[in-house]
């Protein structure tokens, strides 16, 4: 794994370093990531570095006339292109920043810190750290007395998640530790526990016993599935387990509106179905959920199903559906 680099851009003018927030103040430094927007929206995002010269189609500027001013700027390139200038916000740097794998866009991780309750101080276990995009948002929200452990597979992608969250939060926070291996393996064997678990991975349902050992009582499992057969499976597996409460899934769609005077209307563009979150919370040592009161139809599992079926489910007695016996 690469070194953590020195931060060249911390001082006393940030929110405290404890704070590992993410968020710099005072005027723009060498090593700090900037956003450019020029008239018609298009956005460019690159590192300061000294010396050195931005290009684009409206010429160039260089990096020397940006480094030292205080965001919130317009400048003008070589042949008059006008760029208004800030720091990137958190869900502008996760859309930019290199990748290794697809990120968690902002609207799904703000679905997971809000409904999966992410609160400062937490103990959350990530599987699937990708280019690391949720992990600072994780990161973010448990604060400086939380903690976030990812659990990565593939080596390359947990250097590139690496190299992007000490980009952003200017050095490697304290409360994250990154473990490459196998979460289904590596995390009974630390005997560890966590208020929440979140799963971003191909066969997410590998990982629900390890979950089941891990988390606390009142804990909520999370995971991020892109396919409706990921769903199933994953969903089926957390019933089959007994262990947690009736999974809930979802999907969220953002659209943005276009206001100009009288023209107000829906826009064009849409960041439609990126991926559908389930979360399930964690019930006490040795209960179970309540009988679920309809069970699906037969023909509800497909013939190459190879999934868990709740086939121990309790058939549905006249009661359960508010039937007089015969």
């Amino acid at each position: 794994m690469p070194e953590t680099p020195d931060a060249p851009f911390t001082s006393s003018d940030d929110v405290p370093q404890q704070a590992w927030s993410g968020v710099h103040r005072g005027p723009l430094r060498a090593g700090e990531w900037v956003r450019l927007t020029d008239a018609k929206g298009r956005k460019h995002n690159f590192e300061l570095v000294a010396g050195k010269r931005f290009f684009s189609n409206k010429g160039h500027l260089e990096h020397d006339d940006i480094i030292g001013r205080d965001e919130g700027f317009t400048i003008n390139s070589s042949v008059g292109g006008e760029y208004l200038v800030f720091r990137p916000l958190l869900s502008e740097f996760v859309v930019s920043m290199p990748r290794g794998a697809a990120v968690v866009y902002p609207k799904d991780a703000a679905q997971i810190v809000a409904l999966a309750d992410i609160f400062p101080g937490a103990h959350v276990v990530e599987a699937g750290v990708g280019s690391g995009a949720l992990t600072c948002s994780l990161i973010r929200a448990v604060g400086p007395f939380g903690s976030v452990r990812s659990f990565e597979r593939r080596e390359e992608f947990a250097e590139v998640a690496q190299k992007n969250v000490v980009q952003f939060f200017g050095g490697e926070p304290p409360s994250w530790q990154l473990t490459l291996g196998d979460l289904a393996e590596e995390l009974p064997a630390s005997e560890s526990r966590c208020d929440r678990l979140i799963l971003d991975m191909l066969a997410p349902w590998e990982c629900v016993d390890a979950a089941g050992d891990a988390l606390r009582p009142g804990g909520i499992l999370c995971a991020y599935v892109a396919t409706t057969t990921q769903l199933s499976r994953f969903v089926e597996t957390v019933r089959v387990h007994g262990g947690f409460t009736e999974p809930q899934a979802w999907e969220s769609l953002v659209r943005d509106w276009h206001v100009e005077g009288l023209a107000v209307r829906p826009g064009h563009k849409m960041i439609g179905h990126t991926a559908f979150l389930v979360t399930a919370r964690r019930l006490a040592a040795g209960e179970r959920p309540p009988r679920k009161t309809r069970r699906p139809a037969p023909g509800a599992y497909g013939a190459d199903y190879t999934g868990p079926r709740p086939d121990d489910a309790p058939a549905v007695l006249p009661e359960d559906l508010g039937e007089p016996e015969a």
